[in-house]
């Protein structure tokens, strides 16, 4: 039996993005082991995902929260024996615990397409597209095709990436069905970057429009830090959003499932709802959608990218970010045409 570790620590967004790999692994070595290593704030995700066997769950930042010791997690991956290790993070820390995992072959990206150049240097063999790079604008393949394709340093040729994440039961979408009927738009205004948010009082706005011009209801989705934006988005919206309770990941997953329209920017809940074939309008600005927004072509993306002098920064270093200049019609003509291709 072979023994596959995927080394993906984080974050939300990009461990959906990487779950196509875990699958095409699964389809071209049926019978083997696959393991994933995943920092312990990011690991719910993944325990949706039937195709891996183990998840090992590490405290990569330190201080206080769940998971192992790095030290000791790294005596886990020893005693497992693994026979190939793939780093999908192409970080120095990623690609030094997966060569510490003593694995014979360590899989990782050429030093223009990791995220920091030298973890190159702890990979046996390196996938390397013979293009610009990750972040250059001639490189117009998707983050997930990209990460597929690593695999053909191990001879798999995947052709469409598949996200194998299991249904769940979920008070939070029994409660969305119940306070709606069943039809809502999933609002999600919230970021880890403050530069990939679309102002919440044209969130609610929208939600306004929604209800007036459809009888569409908004539910409006949270996480941890993002109450207070939320309720701004419900306060906004003249009794056309609700807010959801506090909700888990797999809540996420069957929010997303049942909802009509997402509504999001460049963040984990949008590419959840990819992922699990929702309709989605995505709004765009200082990353690429090309690279890291919707799959599917049905899909609607509302950006700002070939204007945004902020790419990949957090913090917008102008006085005015570009999601600024997008008006609540803009998107909501979006979602418009994305509801009418959803029901057509």
């Amino acid at each position: 039996m072979t023994r596959f570790l995927i080394v993906r620590l984080g974050a939300l967004g990009d461990i959906v993005h990487a779950i196509p790999v875990a699958a095409a692994l699964r389809r071209a070595h049926p019978d083997a082991r696959i393991d994933w290593l995943v920092s312990a704030k990011h690991g719910e995700i993944l325990e949706l995902v039937p195709v891996i066997d183990r998840l090992l769950l590490v405290n990569d930042r330190g201080g206080a929260g769940g998971g192992e010791p790095l030290w000791s997690a790294v005596r886990t991956l020893r005693r497992t024996a693994y026979d190939v290790v793939v780093d999908l993070q192409g970080l120095i820390k990623s690609a030094l615990l997966a060569r510490l995992s003593g694995a014979p072959r360590v899989v990782g990206f050429s030093a223009n397409y990791a995220r920091e150049r030298l973890a190159r240097l702890f990979y046996t063999d390196a996938y390397d597209a013979g293009r610009g790079g990750l972040y250059d604008p001639a490189e117009q393949r998707h983050v997930v095709r990209i990460n597929l394709a690593l695999l053909s340093k191990l001879g798999i040729e995947a052709e469409a990436p598949e996200f194998p994440i299991a249904d769940v039961d979920s008070v939070v979408a029994r409660w969305a069905i119940e306070h709606t009927g069943g039809r809502y738009a999933l609002l999600n205004p919230g970021a880890a970057w403050p530069n990939k948010r679309w102002p919440a009082d044209r969130f609610g706005r929208l939600a306004s429009e929604l209800r007036a011009r459809h009888d569409l209801a908004s539910v409006v989705l949270w996480g941890p830090g993002e109450e207070s934006l939320a309720r701004t988005v419900v306060d906004a919206s003249g009794g056309a959003a609700l807010l959801t309770p506090k909700t888990t990941i797999a809540d996420v997953v069957a929010v997303a499932r049942g909802a009509r329209v997402l509504v999001s920017g460049d963040t984990g809940p949008t590419h959840i709802g990819a992922a699990v074939g929702t309709p989605l309008v995505a709004i765009f600005g200082p990353t690429r959608a090309v690279r890291n927004g919707p799959l599917a072509a049905r899909d609607v993306t509302v950006s700002r990218d070939a204007v945004c002098q902020c790419h990949h920064l957090r913090r917008c270093k102008l006085d005015r970010m570009c999601l600024m200049d997008i008006e609540v019609a803009e998107v909501l003509d979006a979602v418009e045409k994305r509801l009418v291709v959803a029901h057509a």
